[in-house]
């Protein structure tokens, strides 16, 4: 039985740099695709996808370019029911290849490579109490959009949004957002830490403000909100005209 479609081929008519950005959410980041080309250069690797007809499974190959020349690696078998998460799965096997450099981490913010791989785990979107959360909502027969702006000129990226209501969800981790249960400081290089996690406070405090502005319910869930305690509040304000900020599990 031949794979899926949907499990590896990418949208038709994709530009370029859409193709790039697809790539870049997978891996994590642009500087996580990065591979030493030689003389001390580094390039961007791709993953592709490729449907094995003699297993069913989804073929995964990592590819670059190399003094001109095609580079390919084959990073295995995937067999999971989208694109994007096969893409996800690929590029943590390409992980393990020892081939990805990363980022040029002289002078790096980060104060150890135990810190930084600490930090590039930190995933963007998608994340665990994300997909919890996103599961109950869809089990209760709410259709949302995920990973979108509430209002297309401001800034501001959503996690959960019911556009028809004007509710904005955010699962906010408790490290980057200040939780005042699990949120903590490193020692070194603390003075940095400490002003890019007020930073990021400060932002998440603009942001509500300026979403309540244009009409919207702002909901703020941490990471560690039980998804049934985060599922209620939503269901409560989907209920309700829009309003004030809500943060599940107090703040």
């Amino acid at each position: 039985m031949e794979a899926s479609p949907r499990s590896w081929r990418p949208r038709p008519g994709l530009t370029r740099t859409q193709r790039s950005r697809e790539q870049d959410r997978a891996a994590g980041s642009a500087s996580n695709r990065l591979v030493d080309v030689g003389g001390g250069r580094r390039g961007l690797a791709s993953v592709a996808l490729t449907p094995s007809g003699k297993t069913g499974r989804v073929s995964a190959v990592l590819q670059w370019t190399s003094d001109g020349r095609r580079r390919r690696l084959r990073l295995g078998e995937v067999d999971l029911p989208t694109r994007s998460a096969n893409l996800r799965e690929a590029w943590r096997l390409a992980g393990q290849t020892g081939l990805l450099v990363g980022e040029d981490t002289a002078g790096s913010w980060a104060s150890s490579p135990a810190t930084r791989a600490s930090m590039r785990s930190n995933r963007s979107r998608d994340t665990k109490p994300e997909l919890r959360l996103r599961s109950l909502l869809h089990r209760e027969g709410l259709r949302y959009r995920v990973s979108t702006k509430p209002v297309p000129h401001l800034r501001r990226t959503a996690d959960v949004v019911f556009s028809k209501a004007r509710v904005a969800v955010f699962v906010d981790g408790c490290y980057w957002h200040g939780c005042p249960e699990h949120g903590s400081i490193p020692a070194t290089n603390r003075d940095f830490w400490k002003g890019k996690i007020e930073g990021n406070i400060r932002r998440d405090r603009e942001t509500d403000r300026l979403l309540t502005e244009a009409g919207w319910t702002v909901i703020r869930v941490w990471e560690h909100t039980p998804p049934t305690e985060a599922l209620e509040v939503v269901r409560q304000s989907l209920a309700q005209p829009p309003g004030q900020p809500l943060r599940a599990n107090g703040r």
